[in-house]
């Protein structure tokens, strides 16, 4: 029927020969091994039929240790329902003793290899990364540290059109609220427990002691940085560039640099990385710093005192990142909060801003009209007050052209003669009313041809109106 049997898959790993079935599962092909066991697609066929991973401790390695550690693995799974976490359907053990166990088969690819494949945008590779984190959450809530967060260890497969991540191989997690396996699972010091890529400094000291879900959350904070970027934080990381000591001095002690920085010194890998995002270089080095810079440091910190306390403070950021909200990982300012609450409201802030400018406009054309009828008033009172001046020189002076002082045949130019002494004294305040006083008087010395009499009042009437202006 064309599939390959465990015999010779076994048979190389000098495996005796077991058949192509073990109980109810037919073995169809190895899709994956590492560490302490083998993984087969397999269809059951009973009581349900199915397909299924199934997951089998590799021969030779059946010690103490590794079974207890298999049997945790088997346990912790066991213990969760969610749909972002690979579900275990049943456990066993071989004709020969060897443990078993069949959990949901998952047919994905890495979530960066996913996203980049599908050219996910910085905000559809957000909301993927907060469906893991809360799957992880959901393990923490059951008392489970999963401690090998990486990329191959979330799955991404398409369901009803949405991608979907499924978290698999717990085989290094960890209780920290019940035991998992009757069996004693001892972790000797000096021993790695991780991935050095994705490990936090709290693993690399290798003592494995005091390891509680802030090391998840900074597992999490290199796979964000990943899908961020392109590049993990500590690129240089691997077991062929340099020696072990070293690679644990580095993942405890160097401080990566913040996604925004990595990203410029990527080079020609920079724009690679823009358009599996779907934007250019500028845009993605826009997106990246500030809050995300941020969020992911906070994620990556060596103090895990100073990390996200949860996955879920972790998610929780990135949610309010999505939804143009202010994080709680970037010191907090009243622009940086202003910036937040227009982004997040922009329809309403548009709608106000327009009522507000109408506001304004009314509000200005009303104080122009106060103004206006205000400056016309005062120019009513001032006028009012010119001519009650006018009147009361013109009143004075006829009063002061009396037959009994001047002569029964009084002159034009005597009035004139006689106001001229008067104006300056009377009008000192009243430099405008004298301008025009002025003009008249030396205009009716002109009319009487007395020329000269006429120039030194219309002369002053300029000067004034020069010095204070005219309305």
């Amino acid at each position: 029927d064309g599939a390959v049997t465990v015999d010779r898959l076994e048979f190389r790993n000098g495996d005796r020969v077991l058949g192509s079935r073990i109980g109810p599962y037919r073995i169809i092909r190895e899709i994956g091994s590492g560490g302490m066991g083998v993984v087969y697609e397999a269809d059951q066929e009973e009581p349900v039929r199915r397909k299924v991973a199934l997951k089998l401790i590799k021969w030779g390695m059946d010690t103490k240790q590794v079974i207890a550690r298999f049997e945790s693995e088997r346990q912790a799974l066991a213990l969760m329902d969610h749909p972002y976490i690979a579900r275990v359907f049943d456990a066993g053990t071989t004709e020969r003793g060897r443990l078993y166990f069949a959990m949901e088969y998952v047919k994905g690819i890495p979530i960066n290899d996913y996203c980049d494949r599908h050219r996910l945008t910085i905000q559809e590779r957000l909301e993927l990364f907060t469906r893991v984190c809360e799957g992880i959450q959901h393990a923490h809530q059951k008392g489970i540290l999963h401690r090998d967060i990486k990329p191959t260890n979330v799955l991404v497969s398409i369901q009803e059109k949405t991608p979907v991540p499924k978290i698999i191989d717990f085989g290094l997690a960890k209780a920290v609220s019940q035991r998992l396996t009757e069996k004693t699972l001892h972790t000797e010091l000096g021993q790695v427990v991780g991935t050095p890529e994705y490990m936090s400094p709290e693993q690399a000291e290798m003592t494995n002691l005091d390891i509680d879900t802030r090391t998840d959350v900074y597992s999490l904070g290199v796979m964000l940085y990943e899908l961020l970027v392109g590049a993990r934080p500590l690129q240089e990381i691997t077991h062929r560039q340099m020696g072990f000591h070293e690679i644990t001095r580095r993942i405890r002690e160097v401080d990566p640099p913040r996604p925004s920085a990595r990203l410029s010194s990527l080079g020609e890998a920079s724009t690679a990385a823009a358009e599996m995002r779907r934007v250019d270089l500028p845009v993605l080095e826009r997106q990246l710093k500030g809050d995300l810079d941020w969020v992911t440091m906070k994620a990556l910190e060596k103090d895990r005192t100073r990390r996200y306390g949860s996955v879920i403070e972790l998610a929780g950021d990135i949610q309010r990142y999505l939804g143009n909200q202010p994080v709680e990982a970037r010191p907090p300012n009243f622009n940086y909060k202003v910036g937040k609450f227009i982004r997040r409201h922009r329809v309403m802030v548009a709608a106000a801003s327009l009522v507000l400018m109408a506001l304004l406009i009314g509000l200005a054309g009303t104080a122009a009209g106060f103004i206006r009828a205000r400056q016309e008033r005062d120019a009513a009172e001032r006028a009012r007050n010119q001519a009650e001046a006018v009147t009361g020189f013109l009143s004075r002076m006829l009063a002061a052209a009396d037959p009994a002082d001047l002569g029964r045949d009084v002159t034009v130019r005597q009035v004139l003669d006689h106001a001229e002494s008067a104006l300056t004294e009377d009008f000192a305040d009243q430099p405008l009313v004298e301008a025009r006083l002025r003009g008249t008087i030396g205009a009716t010395y002109a009319a009487l041809g007395m020329y000269k009499e006429a120039e030194p009042h219309l002369l002053r009437a300029l000067e004034i109106r020069t010095e204070v202006g005219s309305e």
